[in-house]
């Protein structure tokens, strides 16, 4: 049984707080620019590491990383949805502010970003993995981009599917559960598990061995002549939960705990804010285990490439002087309230995400903050620690010096999220949604909604203040930035600007899906 310890550690409300670390540069390191290794995951729930307390998975390179580094264990994301979160963490924006509210958009080219002031610093720049862009190619600042798309028109663009296509072979549990043309026909084992099946492909075919694969290529080629940047993007642990053989066996269904916050039934709340990708009053808690325990398979997996990737820079005799920061772009609810996947309250299991950042020289190795953190920070954070200047328009905060503690952190757009420590209050403009208010030390597993409880009224006022000073009503009416045409990088593996190519591979993933 959870204990009210627990939940309260589970929190980050209770137990032991570290104090917010400072970091400086190394005397004799002074004049070195550090490289930048920035691993980049998709729908990590926060306490699904090892260093998180989760006593099932097994993901040792990413804690040792965090024995390394420094481990921010109330880090939260600036938007639960796939590109507008990755927006606000390479331009250090709010989504409100950088116009990129929905996984169809571009970032503006006048917006500036952490990898545009990193190559004009002089820093080689590189993408690999998912970026989930339009168009594809989008120049954000990076000069080589390699990519494994998952879901929108990308996945008719990247490299990861051309080389597919090269090879006969085809993503199937991917199309699947991603495009509605696919889903309809999944198989019933897809309804029964979650999408909890074993890929179709090879493990070496594996999206995130591909990836891996492209991350250590990548790092192999740096030299200490030359600082680097590599974001590497990764699509999982996001849904299909689809590991390649064998990592589908490594955790085993009825052995494994289910998450804290897990209910039998999805509330009525919940229900009639979404009823869910996978219909949340249809499940049970057999499909959740498996859901579970393929979910920890995909991530074990990638902590396994993270493996390599540290490896390869210790070899090179890089590993010292780089920064390496591990996160996602948002969380997964994984049973919490009876829910799956995201779409729903903005609750700490899909808002919050593990934040892991190792410091040249591993400066305050081991330490952990309970700070208030959003991954807006990063970008700032990151170009501190290179000695490049930000831009003015950066909102974050430098994680390395010791501010004044944030009050307050912030989620969403229209529909929003402020949380204290111990407060948290969700608005929304969705028909036939409820304002939310969770007493967080009573009610650290948001049980109980008390937007309507007189003792919280004068609470909840300013709550709504707080959120117009930060979010004022004029951004509700600003469109999604989008521009089809926007400047693409410009090199070998882009597709035409003129799309001809997406007509042929279309055709070919269409009649292979077919001929399964």
């Amino acid at each position: 049984m959870t204990t009210r310890r627990d939940m309260l550690k589970w929190m980050g409300i209770g137990g032991i707080s570290f104090p917010h670390c400072i970091y400086s540069n190394n005397k004799d390191n002074a004049m070195i620019q550090p490289n930048i290794l920035l691993v980049h995951v998709d729908q990590l729930r926060f306490d699904c590491l090892g260093i998180s307390g989760n006593p099932d998975i097994h993901t040792p390179n990413i804690d040792g990383l965090a024995a390394h580094g420094v481990r921010y264990t109330n880090s939260f994301c600036p938007y639960p949805i796939c590109t507008p979160s990755r927006y606000s963490l390479l331009s250090g924006l709010y989504v409100h502010e950088h116009r990129g509210h929905d996984n169809h958009c571009t970032l503006a080219p006048d917006i500036d970003t952490f990898p545009k002031r990193l190559r004009d610093a002089g820093y080689h720049t590189k993408a690999v993995g998912k970026m989930h862009f339009t168009p594809t190619y989008l120049d954000v600042g990076f000069q080589e981009m390699e990519l494994s798309e998952q879901d929108g028109l990308g996945r008719w663009d990247d490299d990861y599917h051309r080389d597919l296509m090269g090879l006969n072979l085809v993503d199937k549990n991917d199309l699947e559960d991603q495009r509605k043309e696919y889903r309809a026909d999944a198989p019933e084992e897809y309804w029964k598990k979650l999408g909890a099946l074993v890929s179709n492909l090879p493990e070496e075919h594996h999206s995130t061995t591909w990836i891996g694969d492209r991350a250590v290529n990548s790092l192999e080629k740096w030299t200490d002549t030359t600082p680097n940047l590599l974001l590497v993007g990764f699509i999982k642990p996001h849904h299909p939960f689809d590991p390649p053989a064998p990592w589908h066996e490594m955790y085993n269904p009825k052995a494994i705990a289910l998450l804290p916050g897990y209910l039998e039934r999805c509330p009525d709340m919940e229900y009639q804010y979404h009823k869910g990708y996978f219909d949340n009053r249809l499940w049970d808690e057999t499909a959740l285990r498996y859901a579970t325990a393929y979910y920890y398979a995909t991530i074990s997996q990638i902590d396994h490439h993270v493996g390599r990737m540290i490896a390869t820079l210790k070899k090179k005799g890089l590993y010292d002087n780089t920064m390496i920061i591990f996160t996602s772009d948002h969380g997964e609810y994984m049973g919490f309230h009876h829910l799956m996947l995201k779409g729903n309250y903005l609750y700490d299991p899909l808002v919050r995400v593990p934040l892991i950042i190792k410091y040249p020289h591993s400066l305050d190795a081991g330490l952990s903050s309970d700070a208030l953190v959003n991954n807006v920070d990063v970008a700032l954070t990151i170009l501190k620690a290179a000695g490049v200047q930000p831009a003015s328009s950066m909102k974050g905060h430098d994680l390395r010096e010791k501010k004044d503690a944030r009050e307050f952190i912030f989620c969403g757009r229209t529909e929003v999220m402020v949380r204290s420590r111990t407060r948290k209050l969700i608005l929304t403009q969705r028909e036939n949604a409820k304002q939310a208010f969770f007493d967080l030390t009573k009610d650290p597993l948001e049980l109980e909604n008390r937007y309507n409880n007189p003792e919280y009224q004068e609470e909840i006022l300013h709550l709504r203040k707080v959120i117009s000073e930060w979010r004022p009503d004029e951004y509700l009416t600003t469109n999604t930035f989008l521009d089809e045409d926007a400047a693409q990088i410009d090199q070998p593996n882009v597709p035409s600007r003129d799309r001809s190519h997406r007509g042929k591979i279309i055709e070919y993933y269409q009649a292979k899906m077919k001929a399964l």
